[in-house]
């Protein structure tokens, strides 16, 4: 047992408080389906999808089979200068062939931090080619999230990702934008002038922020807003790619087009360290022409020949099995489920966008006191920005699985509303 007083392992936990943590740290030792087992012995329904990626669920024998044998044959090659290797042209070419814009090319790397990195350097390295010096600003979303390397902490629209290194931007020229009103975010743009904007970034439905859908027009506002002052379009579709909305990617959903893509997460399940960028055809060509300069990308890991095999293998289980058409089944179960809690006065909103689903509890309900009571009863969901309760299961999660954490949400909901007896109830 680990005591108050007592620094815990050596693993220093990720996002985490840690004088808060300590002694109640929850350790997974295994996975199987929709579930995960933890070191003592409890089983519990995996209510998030791990960190929004375990899609395809947990445990899968032939994942490791294909990481086996793609191991035995070659674990990886880099894909530097005049080398590739074969399992990660493959992976872009099947990527491409699914992608929300045609004729794309795709650049690999280790997961959706590593994403965010590369898509906005190039938004800018690509107005530096382009004869355009001046365009450098990276416009984002307020309560946006987009990783926690220096440029997604620089355009984080979450304060507590951005504070506490010393300058108001890791790395400068960026600004917020609002989140819901396309007419203040035209306004933002005016002010600080569309010549100097290289790109706008935006997660199509916003996740840590706390689940938050686009109202009606605001992406269509954010495409008309590139399209008419030459600023690239950046989807984070980190979580929503590979399936999370129904539809291979949220802007095939939403009917945009991009100029550049982020992905990671559901590109593996989580079953490898993969993500990338989807860059369309008008950002890419300048740096396949002769005389262009080189784009300075890539990491060792870039294109990793199993994670590779093992995304690959993942995206033909989403399509075998007919993945998509089951999330976008589970969002009507979700959506009824959650209608059935409109009349709740301890929930201040409710909100679904494919399998993405958000509880907003009022604020006399603390959303992690909640989740906590959930785990103890089996389920694991996850306290967000604004008080929300975070439900966005693996693709194979069952209606009566759904509905099950939907209902153990309210049992919780009970559990700490009890607890506090001095409260007015307000039911």
């Amino acid at each position: 047992m680990t005591h108050a007083n007592d620094s815990g392992t050596a693993l220093w936990s990720a996002q985490a408080h840690m004088p808060s943590v300590l002694g109640r740290q929850i350790v997974i030792e295994r996975g199987e389906g929709n579930y995960v087992f933890t070191a003592d012995g409890r089983r519990l329904f995996d209510g998030t999808a791990g960190l929004w990626h375990a899609n395809i669920g947990h445990g899968r024998a032939e994942m490791a089979e294909v990481a086996a044998e793609q191991m035995k044959k070659l674990e990886t090659y880099h894909v530097f200068g005049r080398y590739l290797n074969d399992r990660a042209v493959e992976l872009a070419e099947k990527v491409a062939t699914l992608a929300p814009v045609a004729d794309s090319k795709i650049i690999l790397n280790s997961g959706g931090s590593d994403s965010i990195d590369v898509a906005l350097k190039l938004a800018r390295r690509y107005w530096q080619v382009q004869g355009r010096p001046e365009k450098t600003m990276i416009l984002s979303r307020d309560l946006a999230y987009h990783g926690l390397h220096a440029y997604g902490t620089s355009v984080a629209g979450l304060d507590f990702n951005r504070e506490g290194y010393g300058s108001e931007s890791l790395v400068p020229e960026t600004a917020r934008f609002d989140t819901h009103d396309i007419e203040r975010v035209r306004s933002t743009v005016a002010e600080i002038g569309p010549d100097r904007i290289a790109a706008i970034i935006a997660e199509p439905v916003q996740g840590t922020g706390g689940v938050i859908a686009p109202s009606a027009g605001y992406l269509e506002g954010l495409q008309q807003l590139a399209d008419e002052h030459d600023i690239l379009l950046i989807l984070d579709e980190v979580i929503t790619g590979f399936g999370r909305t129904g539809h291979w990617f949220a802007a095939q959903r939403y009917g945009l087009r991009p100029h550049i893509v982020a992905v990671a997460k559901g590109i593996s399940s989580g079953y490898s360290a993969v993500g990338g960028i989807i860059v369309a055809p008008e950002v890419w060509e300048p740096f396949y022409r002769t005389g262009a300069p080189i784009y300075r990308h890539g990491t060792t890991y870039s294109g990793h020949a199993t994670s590779a095999a093992l995304a690959l293998k993942n995206i033909e289980i989403i399509e075998r099995e007919g993945l998509l058409a089951d999330v976008q089944r589970l969002e009507g179960v979700l959506s009824a489920e959650f209608a059935t809690l409109g009349a709740d006065p301890r929930i201040e909103e409710t909100r679904v966008a494919g399998l993405l689903g958000g509880l907003q509890l009022r604020p006399e309900f603390s959303a992690e006191q909640v989740t906590d009571r959930m785990v103890d009863d089996g389920w694991i969901a996850r306290p967000l920005r604004g008080n929300v309760v975070q439900i966005s299961p693996p693709f194979t999660t069952t209606d009566d699985e759904l509905r099950g954490i939907v209902a153990a949400t309210v049992t919780a909901l009970d559990a700490v509303e009890a607890a506090a007896p001095a409260r007015e109830s307000v039911r």
